[in-house]
């Protein structure tokens, strides 16, 4: 107990700049609003795009959305991590069944998208396969594979990137993708002490946000219908705009 008592106490973090090699920008929860993809301002010259994930889902646009963002990632202009909804859309296509759970959290406003619908949770399995089967045949050829594909983390210099947050107390060579992906109980309580910045998106804010080190940046689009862009230069500078542009 004593040895608790007088435990030396950890000093304070002290962060130094965010410094991406290149300039970094980074987008948030899309979530089916391409109306709002479209309206983001263009890449800067030199600048590297990356989305956040969590392209699908809840909002009515995710089959543009994902359409829109594969072509950019296709043609070397952007990159794209994976986000939990995508995971669960996999998961729904590859057996509809085990996925129907996937209804429930945006799933029905992804299907729509695609011009399809007359399914529910308790929907027969014959049925949920023939939209899963339906879904697949509208997809561009090789977008499955590359959904499939879609990095957990993406790091420049001390920035990283993932969609939902990372493990404080691991080094980021080290992040399994379902922490990635879903989240970490300590990532917003406890800053971390590599000196790495994290910047994420998955948990709503109602503006952009800085602090600890971590950058968040999903300004919940389909329900705000601010989609936002955060803009990071290697001098440390951060700056973010916003869809629909005011």
């Amino acid at each position: 107990m004593l040895s608790r008592l007088f435990r030396k106490r950890q000093p304070p973090i002290e962060f130094q700049p965010v410094q991406p090699e290149t300039v970094i920008e980074i987008v948030g929860d899309v979530h089916g609003t391409a109306h709002l993809l479209r309206a983001l301002p263009p890449v800067e010259d030199g600048a590297t795009r990356v989305f956040v994930g969590d392209l699908v889902d809840r909002g009515m646009q995710s089959h543009e959305t994902l359409e829109i963002v594969f072509e950019g990632c296709r043609n070397g202009e952007w990159i794209c991590l994976k986000g939990n909804h995508e995971e669960m859309f996999l998961q729904f296509l590859s057996d509809p069944s085990k996925g129907r759970n996937w209804l429930r959290f945006g799933g029905l406003q992804t299907i729509a998208s695609f011009d399809l619908g007359g399914i529910t949770e308790t929907s027969s399995p014959e049925a949920l396969e023939d939209i899963a089967s339906a879904i697949r045949d509208r997809l561009t050829p090789g977008l499955l594979d590359w959904l499939e594909n879609l990095p957990h983390v993406w790091i420049s210099n001390n920035l990283a990137i993932a969609h939902a947050g990372l493990d404080p107390k691991l080094p980021i060579s080290l992040q399994k993708e379902q922490v990635a992906l879903w989240g970490h109980p300590e990532f917003a309580k406890t800053p971390r002490r590599d000196g790495q910045w994290v910047a994420h998106g998955h948990t709503i804010v109602d503006t952009p946000t800085i602090r600890n080190g971590v950058i968040s940046v999903d300004t919940g689009a389909y329900a705000t219908n601010l989609l936002t862009l955060a803009r990071i230069s290697p001098d440390g500078q951060i700056e973010f705009s916003y869809a629909p542009r005011k």
